[in-house]
């Protein structure tokens, strides 16, 4: 399949396209020209300003491809910006489990529904994160729904690749015993390895499936399972303050991911148990 994919020259976009590559597809990147990438000859490239409504026609003129995969659209106006401009048969979206309102225990897709809520055309700045990925499920929800696309929700992304450095942030604290503000340290919560996440998208692009599915390991872990282990492994005690630096999965409440849906496709998701405390160690043996 012919194939344009936005945001695949980092973190776990990398390993998608990489997994789409291995299977044999046409891959186009759709970049600024401002990340490099190693793909090489093994990807055709354009460049493209997502941002900019008259880039994108501009840059997909005249183009058409099977599969459009959209790892960096974050709101409404990203959405029409693609779907008005692009030539394909089926758009896959990135979306998040931060739409949920509340996540819980066993958060299933139809949790959210994204024919209720208002749709606001707005940019990245305009709304929290968590409202502006709201609105980009609207859009397509309310605006393209005779149009075939997948809104992929996952929570926390993490893996040795992960520039975000929030899970490094409670390991560099406990080894360095630099105070932290923690609000939900009990609350279990969900995380998705960066290669499965990636995997995951890429397994969707040859799926006859449209609409909303979530993905994520299976299990979860709390913050306080996180800071036992790297305090037995390192020998120090996390120092927890309401003065202390702000941690990252602060404000999360306890929630699992339920994936039915994905796993009746044929996609099997690792236990987030099985890797998370591997990955710590990968970074504990990294300070």
């Amino acid at each position: 399949m012919k194939i344009l994919v936005f945001g695949g020259t980092r973190f776990f976009g990398i390993h998608m396209v990489n997994d789409l590559l291995d299977k044999g597809h046409d891959i186009t990147i759709a970049t600024r020209g401002k990340t490099p990438d190693r793909f090489g000859n093994a990807v055709s490239r354009i460049c493209v300003e997502r941002t900019d409504e008259q880039s994108v026609r501009e840059a997909v003129s005249g183009k058409r491809f099977d599969v459009v995969i959209d790892k960096i659209a974050y709101c409404s106006n990203d959405i029409r910006r693609i779907m008005d401009a692009v030539d394909c048969d089926k758009y896959i979206y990135m979306s998040s489990t931060a739409i949920y309102d509340p996540k819980h225990i066993n958060t299933v897709e139809d949790d959210f529904d994204g024919l209720k809520g208002k749709l606001v055309w707005c940019d990245r700045a305009d709304y929290p994160y968590a409202e502006i990925k709201r609105q980009a499920e609207y859009a397509l929800w309310q605006k393209y729904p005779d149009r075939n696309w997948i809104a992929v929700r996952y929570p926390f992304v993490t893996g040795e690749d992960d520039y975000t450095k929030r899970l490094l942030f409670y390991v560099e604290h406990v080894a360095k015993q630099i105070p932290m503000n923690i609000d939900n340290p009990d609350c279990q919560m969900g995380f998705i390895r960066s290669d499965e996440a990636g995997k995951f998208m890429s397994f969707l692009a040859g799926k006859d499936f449209n609409g909303a599915v979530n993905g994520s390991s299976g299990g979860t872990v709390s913050v306080r399972d996180i800071l036992d282990h790297v305090e037995k492994r390192t020998g120090k005690r996390a120092v927890i303050d309401a003065e202390g630096d702000d941690a990252p999965y602060n404000g999360e409440p306890e929630y699992s991911i339920n994936t039915d849906k994905a796993e009746s496709l044929g996609f099997e998701f690792s236990s987030v148990n099985d890797w998370i405390y591997g990955l710590l160690d990968h970074f504990i043996n990294g300070l």
